[in-house]
């Protein structure tokens, strides 16, 4: 230990300390100019991409943007909800029996027409023709029956009504 006590001492520790302090201020240099062209690049590459403005204005445009279409989106999906409910209650399912009702006249010209919502609610109408008259007589339909005597073709129809694939939307 004495003797690298007495080796501080000499001219060659002050030499070695010299070249060691020397060696740090050039590395020290080295970096500030490492760190100078970093920061200046950096700040080009900031202009070229907020096309010479300032990127974090640009970024919290964007992002006030973001939340308004994403308010927007929320509204669209609440409206869209909306109309799904209320086009259940309208009329979805359609069904259509034609008929002869008295032999004396020349083809089918009356019809039971059975109108549903997608819960099979609605109305059967049926027109009757004949040579003297015609008549269209109309009954509620719920839950694809109706509490109301029906004919044949009024049954058919709701039936196809029901069994219709073709749901109007």
């Amino acid at each position: 230990m004495d003797s690298f006590v007495e080796f501080m001492h000499t001219d060659n520790f002050m030499f070695i300390l010299l070249a060691l302090v020397l060696i740090l201020l050039v590395a020290f240099i080295i970096t500030i100019i490492i760190l100078s062209k970093l920061g200046k690049n950096y700040k080009k590459f900031m202009k070229k991409l907020g096309d010479g403005k300032n990127i974090q204005e640009d970024l919290e445009t964007f992002m006030y943007r973001v939340e308004k279409v994403e308010k927007n989106n929320y509204e669209i999906a609440e409206y869209c909800k909306n109309l799904d409910n209320e086009l259940e209650g309208c009329i979805q399912k359609i069904g259509i029996v034609r008929y002869n009702a008295f032999k004396d006249t020349g083809s089918d010209l009356s019809f039971a027409l059975a109108m549903l919502d997608s819960k099979n609610n609605g109305v059967v109408l049926n027109g009757i023709y004949s040579r003297e008259m015609s008549n269209i007589y109309a009954k509620p339909v719920e839950n694809g029956i109706s509490n109301y005597t029906l004919s044949e073709e009024e049954k058919q129809a709701i039936e196809k009504a029901v069994n219709s694939n073709i749901i109007l939307k």
